[in-house]
């Protein structure tokens, strides 16, 4: 699993012109699922996120009660060595994304963290606010 992480003073996500998740201070997560991801490593990803220290003063999720955004994204498994359209072979189809994402979501929400969510697999417009700014690059 792949994920890009947001330090944000506020977010939303919307789909079909409707807002379907939005926080205030927190976290963007951008999630991609490869093929050999399984619900472990969904699960492992969920902790190293919550506990990461890059939120003001060094706080984390786990510390604050930050909310969390996840948003999918089997765009972060694009490959551009070759020539200038990306190929997705590396992004997992979503019957096997969909159930890793909801495992993510869901221990998250196991820990006690707000989560919103974008809709998975749909054209979305991601509104943020980048606090810092901060952006990391998070992978199991």
């Amino acid at each position: 699993m792949r994920a890009v992480v947001q330090r944000v003073s506020s977010a939303r996500v919307e789909a079909e012109q409707q807002t379907v998740g939005s926080i205030d201070v927190g976290l963007v997560v951008l999630l991609g699922v490869t093929h050999d991801d399984t619900e472990a490593r969904a699960r492992a990803l969920a902790a190293k996120i919550h506990g990461l220290r890059i939120l003001r003063d060094e706080a984390s999720v786990a510390t604050t009660g930050a909310a969390v955004l996840v948003v999918s994204q089997f765009t972060l498994y694009g490959d551009t060595r070759k020539g200038r359209r990306p190929s997705w072979g590396a992004a997992a189809p979503g019957p096997v994304a969909e159930p890793l994402y909801d495992t993510f979501c869901a221990a998250l929400r196991g820990e006690g963290v707000e989560v919103a969510e974008g809709v998975f697999g749909a054209d979305m417009a991601v509104h943020l606010v980048n606090d810092g700014p901060v952006t990391l690059i998070v992978e199991t």
